[in-house]
């Protein structure tokens, strides 16, 4: 899907939007809450504090060790963002128009969703199967299939209930180590 996106100002915003939404297992209602005054740079990584989020009611946050990277580089794609954008405060994803111009008002989570389904329509892929929670969802699928550690997985996704997170990972696992590789 991101082989898709541009170097132009929304490009970048997507990226950005969607390497982090995957990498840090965020809702979307997450995502676009976020302030730049939430992320905090560090010699592995970036730190999010989430504020509120859908089990945080009481707002005691959290916050999300998003990894460099090797491969993605979610990190680099939201400096990216920052810099192009010339961002140092308030919402850290916002609209951007024809022209390329950034507003001042915060991304809603139905635009997260029509950005996800966009790339995938874009992508050849059927866009009525993804939505603003296929990032979530494709971190926990991604985890498995490389074999983490359901904790671990949990950590990230925030997830207090295992079988939560058992539904995303049996979808991934379903061949692996299939009762009947070893004569079918």
């Amino acid at each position: 899907m991101l082989a898709h996106s541009t170097h132009a100002m929304q490009g970048k915003r997507d990226r950005a939007l969607i390497l982090l939404g995957m990498a840090g297992a965020f809702r979307r209602s997450e995502l676009v809450a976020l302030d730049v005054s939430d992320l905090a740079f560090t010699d592995k990584g970036l730190d999010v504090t989430i504020r509120r989020s859908k089990t945080d009611q009481e707002g005691q946050g959290y916050t999300v060790a998003i990894p460099t990277g090797e491969s993605l580089r979610p990190v680099a794609a939201v400096k990216a963002w920052l810099d192009a954008a010339g961002l140092t405060d308030g919402p850290l994803f916002r609209p951007v128009n024809k022209g390329s111009a950034v507003s001042a008002e915060r991304l809603t989570g139905w635009a997260v969703a029509k950005v996800i389904k966009g790339y995938a329509e874009r992508a050849g892929l059927d866009a009525e199967e993804f939505s603003g929670h296929s990032l979530r969802a494709g971190f926990v699928t991604s985890a498995a299939e490389r074999g983490a550690d359901l904790n671990r997985i949990m950590d990230q996704t925030r997830h207090v209930d295992p079988r939560t997170v058992r539904k995303y990972i049996r979808r991934s696992e379903r061949y692996r180590d299939h009762a009947g590789a070893g004569f079918l």
